[in-house]
């Protein structure tokens, strides 16, 4: 047990060094989109807070993706609101593929996004586009969910991807959900194939995270409950978007996460060090499965854990531990 917890730490050191080194001598951090479909599944939720509490991201821009564009803004902004971060612009999406709310619809039932102290853009993929194409620094793109925003923007300005990279959670490798041997056709990829093969097949540095190693990140016992209990206002915000998510299931916030597939994405945007990499050439074929392929796009694929249990250390220590130093919230124009 001793060398297994030796060697955990050191695991956990070696994250944080990396995250060091990734942020540069001048300290700077990594100008950041995030791309989501957050307000369908809980684990957008966990994979936002989880970028807001991370010091090594310069957290630009947030655009809801997947349609239910309303829906998808107001909870982006009341969880930015929480975390004293409306410096940070809202992108309202394209409204495709699905209307309405959804599981966390209780939680912004009352919130008036019009209200909102910072910027919304009402062309998310305009936001998208700009922000991008106006950054001094290549501006890292972390897509969580479907891709037609993404598409979207690559049709109408294709500069983009000269100066992005993309880190997505999409796809399965050799392993599909729940670790099973047989590969799936994972939902980010099968809701929309022709926008996730728009955006895997764009020229810029592509990462991505598959079910093989996403789909097995799950918190219990201890470490869940340091989440569940803190009074951190970004993970409180978290386990009340979790149990409204849960109305199905009210036991399940009290015992135990759910799959968290997006927080993944999130940590590859500035570290590998917990993984196992390989560059692969992926197909993005018609019934939303991604195979290996030689002759297709070769692009970063965390393909297995080299240490599951220090990423959930590393998770629980970032949610429940001190909040990175921020700018003062902008004044809306």
């Amino acid at each position: 047990m001793g060398n297994k917890l030796a060697m955990r730490a050191a695991a956990l050191l070696g994250v944080f060094v990396s995250a060091a080194v990734v942020m540069g001598a001048d300290k700077r951090p990594i100008p950041v989109i995030f791309d989501t479909d957050i307000g369908d599944d809980i684990d957008d939720t966990w994979a936002l807070g989880f970028l807001l509490k991370s010091p090594e991201l310069d957290l630009k821009l947030v655009v809801g993706d997947q349609g239910k564009a309303r829906y998808r803004a107001a909870l982006i902004a009341k969880m930015l609101e929480r975390a004293g971060r409306t410096d940070v612009a809202i992108g309202i999406g394209l409204e495709v593929n699905a209307t309405g709310g959804g599981g966390q619809s209780a939680w912004v039932a009352t919130y008036d996004l019009a209200k909102y102290p910072g910027t919304v853009h009402e062309d998310g993929v305009g936001a998208i586009i700009d922000t991008i194409m106006r950054s001094p620094e290549t501006v890292t793109l972390i897509a969580v969910g479907p891709l037609p925003n993404i598409a979207t923007a690559l049709a109408r300005e294709p500069r983009i991807a000269e100066k992005a990279r993309f880190v997505g959670m999409h796809g399965s490798v050799r392993k599909g959900y729940g670790g099973k041997a047989a590969i799936d056709a994972e939902y980010n990829v099968k809701a929309d194939p022709g926008a996730c093969r728009a955006a895997l097949s764009a020229p810029w540095d592509v990462t991505i995270t598959p079910l093989d190693t996403c789909g097995l990140v799950v918190l219990k016992g201890a470490k869940y409950a340091k989440v569940r209990d803190t009074r951190d206002p970004v993970a409180a915000a978290i386990i009340e978007n979790y149990r409204a998510w849960s109305s199905g299931d009210p036991k399940a916030p009290d015992e135990r996460s759910s799959v968290l597939f997006d927080t993944v994405a999130v940590y590859l945007a500035f570290a590998t060090e917990l993984m196992v990499m390989e560059r692969i050439g992926i197909r993005v074929a018609d019934d939303g499965k991604t195979l290996i392929d030689p002759a297709a796009k070769s692009m970063n694929v965390a393909t297995a854990w080299k240490d599951l249990g220090a990423f959930e250390d590393f998770l629980v220590a970032r949610l429940t531990g001190p909040y990175p130093s921020r700018p003062a919230p902008a004044p809306k124009p």
